[in-house]
């Protein structure tokens, strides 16, 4: 599983334009931020200039759009604004925008993909969660559905079908940053002929145009002179909203997404419960294993088990544990019987099992067996001997596929033991 680190960019830069459902003009400015700070934006324009996080948890309206903040302090229509961030892997920036909705721009993602890369996409000294489930699940509404299940990338199988307008399309989409920006950030925004009367009654899409939008007539056929600019334009752009609007889970994530005539109330809403799922997965996760857990991860066994407790584990990250030294372990009557010291080759074996239970811990390596493939900078500062508790720390450096390499630290009595860089595979 690779580890991604936190992104930003190097210097800020702005657009500006009209709202596609205000009108209104509007300015936004994307600035740096620093690590763990998330994407937030900023209304400039009110007395206070409230920062609002962009977060599922904030989303107050779905309709035409996703809002997030509680009006007046609110952003409209953030899905595309998000999409980009997203598909650029982008963590950390802030957003000052001097209206209630970012410029429609032409539609689509394509402008705020240059802008941001205009500006310069630096890497973070930090890690960029990514989240992960193991067991399908589904939300639905009428003949609406999301259906997701494990993949070891992300993916979008996404179905959109308006059966008036004759206009069906399926689309399967691996994503990458490359992908999303060649395939996905070019599709426009749509609407249909008959539905703007009602729209603009409702004060919507006033700053709607062919400047912005791609409109459809009763056919299908389309009103701007250009055309599309893809024939599957229309169902990409829906993958680019449903992208933007799972983004406000905050974090990266992998799984296959598989949705059928979704929009932004059912996005949002399976959005939310990927990250309830996930949530209840780490605090389950994360919780104290005694042995009968561990011998349920780790394929060791008597006299090799060489970790008694598991402390806590973060999986694919961290993990701490305890190997408790006793009296009449069976390598103490023939290691230094006299003088008996614990071998310096099997404190590192405790440390590589400990690394071991961060990634067999992870859903798509259960039942596999980690191997060790060597060790960097291993050094012994102090004798174990029976009655001591090793105290053991293990954090990933670098992972790459079933492949990586892991910081470990033994300890007793808050004095290291040992340590060292180990690496493994995973088959």
């Amino acid at each position: 599983m690779p580890v991604y680190k936190q992104k930003t960019i190097a210097k800020s830069v702005e657009t500006s334009g009209v709202g596609l459902h205000t009108g209104k003009p509007v300015r936004m400015e994307f600035l740096p931020a620093p690590v763990n700070s998330g994407i937030r934006f900023q209304r400039m324009d009110l007395p206070d200039k409230p920062v609002i996080r962009a977060d599922i948890d904030e989303v107050s309206e779905v309709f035409r759009g996703t809002t997030i903040g509680k009006a007046p302090e609110s952003v409209n229509t953030v899905e595309h604004v998000m999409s980009a961030i997203f598909g650029l892997g982008i963590s950390n920036l802030l957003i000052a925008i001097t209206g209630g909705e970012p410029p429609a721009e032409d539609g689509s993602a394509r402008p705020l993909i240059k802008l941001l890369k205009d500006a310069g996409i630096v890497e973070q000294d930090a890690v960029d969660d990514e989240i992960f489930l193991s067991d399908s699940f589904m939300v639905q509404d009428g003949n609406k559905s999301i259906y997701y299940r494990p993949s070891d990338k992300f993916e979008v199988t996404f179905t959109m079908d308006y059966s008036r307008q004759k206009l069906f399309q399926v689309k399967h989409f691996i994503f990458s940053d490359d992908a999303y920006e060649n395939s996905i950030s070019m599709a426009r925004t749509f609407g249909f002929v008959h539905e703007f009367e009602m729209l603009r009654e409702k004060q919507l899409a006033l700053g709607g145009s062919l400047e912005n939008a791609v409109v459809v007539n009763l056919d299908g056929s389309v009103l701007n002179k250009e055309g599309l600019r893809d024939p599957e334009e229309f169902v990409k752009h829906k993958i680019l909203d449903l992208i933007g609007d799972l983004s406000l889970i905050g974090r990266r994530f992998r799984g296959h997404i598989i949705a059928c005539r979704s929009g932004h109330a059912l996005n949002i809403k399976f959005a939310k419960l990927f990250r309830e799922k996930f949530n209840q997965y780490k605090r389950k996760n994360t919780t104290m294993m005694d042995i009968e857990a561990i011998r349920e991860i780790l394929p060791h066994r008597y006299p090799f088990l060489l970790v008694d407790r598991i402390l806590s584990v973060d999986p694919g990250k961290s993990a701490n544990g305890i190997k408790n030294v006793t009296a009449n372990e069976p390598f103490f009557n023939g290691h230094f019987p006299d003088k008996r010291v614990m071998p310096g080759v099997l404190i590192v074996e405790a440390m590589a099992q400990l690394a071991g239970i961060i990634f067999l811990s992870l859903p798509e390596h259960k039942g596999k067996l980690p191997y060790f493939v060597g060790i960097d900078h291993c050094r012994f500062r102090k004798q174990v001997v029976p009655g001591d508790r090793l105290e053991m720390t293990a954090t990933a450096l670098r992972v790459r596929g079933n492949t990586g390499k892991v910081s470990c630290v033994a300890q007793v009595d808050g004095e290291e033991a040992a340590g060292g860089e180990l690496m493994f595979t995973i088959i």
